[in-house]
């Protein structure tokens, strides 16, 4: 293996992307460079002067790798999609991975639908958003469908290629009818049109094609239609007054600001499509401690507009990116058309970012409560079990066991930990249960698993937890119980939870206790089953599938797992393994002549016994 003075000799002077690692193999920290040579040697060089957090970066640098592009933009892509990929602790990370919702108006069809959707393809069709609260998609949408009866089904429908019968949509007037010819592809192209005309805030001149239509069929007399022209006309009136325009202009434009404390970062979008705010929302960003503002805003422009199909013409934002041209570069290929970045040091825009800033810090300091909250709530549980169930001691440990078969086939249990109200997934363990196959005895699972779990710890002089969940009644309680007599351990803190109505059984007790139901004493020992429960579950799948997929090959002696794959992937099915000769099987990788022919000794006697 090339050691790093080797690697640093023969980096190449052209841009891309670099991926530092520790020693244990992961990736730390993703960078992208204009001339790597340049960028990465200079993590090795004591007298270059960093960042305290890039400081602590280079002690945990043990080894990097690169790739190299062919274009600054081109890295800058590649880098975005490995820090997704990776999540690496280094790098400024943006926490939440939000998608919106779009209206979608399939106007590459000869009779365009309107849905909802939150995948942008560059399909023809046109997408209006992205819009922040999915209920006001779902208001516009049912409005539209009363306005413009729009059809609803996912029909390929062909202009002279039409069915017998239309569905019940037609029927109760949701739909024109276009499946059946009861609607030109004209008129119906003319509704599509109104309905567009409205999603791009030209209501103005969809307000007056209505009044002309009304004075039109007043005029012919047809005043049913008139009437419905009316009502849309209103309908249309109040969705406007309803809207709030914040520009003249009719400029689709993202505002964002941040606000920063410690090692993470809050940063503020509003989203303004048509002169018109759609909404606002905001991100979270970890690993910005001794980060400039603007770093992590450019930061967050590249992992947050990487997946955006549709980009606005301008973005606003608070601080000056700290390469600018770079990302221009990359915005104008992602939206196929320049997205201009500014900066406003006055008037409205500015007033914009400001207005995001106030949010901003508004949201960051809700996300510290939320943590904080977040993070107490587990002791909460803590403490309540302990008053609740009158225990001699908090249980800071709490072990949880299930079991989990069919009909006494592939039994097993499960062990989960939980330490200061939170999972402890490194301790978790499972058990195959020894007891007779087929007998589904719960009991005597419970008091297999227990004892195997105790005793072991017994004979180790290991610590025992604070507190014993079993999931089960007074059944499975006191299988548990027996076994821990047996082994002389006493003064054990244990419960039963009884899934029915929440019962926590007590050792010594007839009656069972019942938890306040909104306590976090009970939503501690719930997670704590449910764990226990999912835990079992996943494995019982497991062996059930490995045994049922079970075939002779597996008994092979000398035929491990990377053979039997070998083997399988060579000749297809057992069949053939049993038919191939000593010289075909020598010719799979990893079979030598000596292996050959125990299998197809093993294979033919097998043969012959049946």
């Amino acid at each position: 293996m090339m050691n790093l003075t080797e690697k640093l000799k023969i980096l190449p002077r052209q841009p891309g992307v670099y991926l530092m690692k520790d020693k244990y193999g992961e990736i730390i920290y993703v960078g992208k460079a204009k001339v790597l040579r340049n960028r990465v040697r200079s993590y090795f060089q004591e007298a270059r002067q960093n960042n305290y957090k890039t400081e602590i970066l280079k002690q945990h640098i043990y080894d990097f790798d690169y790739i190299v592009t062919d274009s600054e933009v081109e890295a800058l892509i590649l880098e975005s999609n490995l820090i997704k990929r990776h999540d690496p602790i280094y790098n400024i990370r943006l926490k939440d991975d939000k998608t919106y919702p779009y209206i979608k108006v399939t106007v590459n069809e000869e009779f365009p639908r309107i849905f909802k959707t939150r995948i942008v393809k560059k399909d023809g069709a046109r997408y209006f958003g992205p819009f922040v609260d999915v209920d006001a998609v779902y208001k516009t949408l049912n409005i539209l469908k009363k306005l413009f009866p729009i059809r609803m089904c996912k029909k390929n429908i062909i202009d002279g290629e039409f069915d017998d019968r239309p569905c019940l949509n037609y029927h109760i007037k949701k739909c024109p009818g276009p499946c059946i010819g009861a609607v030109t592809k004209k008129d119906y192209q003319q509704m599509v049109k109104e309905v567009i005309l409205f999603l791009e805030g030209k209501a103005d001149q969809l307000i007056r094609e209505l009044k002309d239509r009304m004075n039109h069929s007043a005029e012919e007399l047809d005043f049913e239609k008139a009437a419905y022209y009316r009502d849309s006309v209103k309908a249309v009136e109040k969705i406007i007054q309803s809207q709030k325009v914040v520009t003249e202009d009719m400029v689709d434009r993202d505002v964002v600001a941040i606000a920063v404390e410690d090692d993470k970062a809050c940063l503020q979008v509003m989203i303004i499509r048509q002169g018109r705010l759609m909404g606002q929302e905001y991100f979270m960003m970890q690993g910005v401690a001794d980060e400039q503002p603007g770093e992590i805003i450019s930061a967050f422009i590249k992992q947050y507009y990487l997946d955006q199909q549709i980009l606005p013409r301008e973005i606003l934002l608070e601080e000056e990116l700290d390469e600018p041209e770079t990302i221009g570069d990359w915005l104008r290929e992602v939206a196929g058309r320049k997205v201009v970045l500014i900066v406003p040091q006055r008037g409205l825009k500015k007033q914009f970012i400001e207005l995001a800033r106030k949010n901003a810090q508004e949201n960051l300091k809700k996300e510290r409560i939320r943590e904080t909250y977040a993070s107490d709530r587990p002791l909460k549980g803590v403490k309540e079990l302990q008053t609740y169930l009158e225990l001699d001691k908090p249980p800071i440990r709490i072990e949880g066991f299930d079991i989990s078969h069919i009909q006494g086939i592939d039994t097993v249990a499960s062990l989960v930990v939980f330490e200061n109200g939170q999972p402890k997934k490194d301790d978790y363990r499972r058990f195959k249960i020894r007891i007779a196959e087929g007998s589904p005895d719960d009991f005597a699972s419970m008091n297999e698993v227990v004892g195997r779990r105790y005793r072991r710890l017994k004979e180790e002089n290991k610590k025992l937890p604070d507190l014993i969940l079993i999931d089960g009644g007074k059944g499975q309680l006191n299988a548990a119980i027996a076994i821990l007599q047996e082994l002389e351990i006493e003064d054990q803190q244990i419960i039963g939870l009884a899934k029915r109505e929440e019962e926590v059984f007590l050792p010594g007790q007839s009656e069972p206790i019942l938890l306040p139901r909104h306590s976090e004493a009970l939503y501690l020992i719930q997670r704590v089953r449910d764990e226990a429960h999912r835990f079992a579950i996943s494995f019982h799948r497991r062996l059930r599938t490995k045994r049922m997929t079970h075939t002779l090959i597996d008994e092979i002696p000398g035929v491990g797992p990377k053979r039997r794959q070998a083997l399988l992937q060579y000749f297809g099915s057992l069949e053939k393994i049993r038919s191939a000769t000593i010289e075909e099987l020598c010719e799979v990788e990893g079979i030598s002549e000596k292996t050959a022919e125990g299998i197809r000794s093993f294979l033919l006697a097998e043969f012959l016994d049946n």
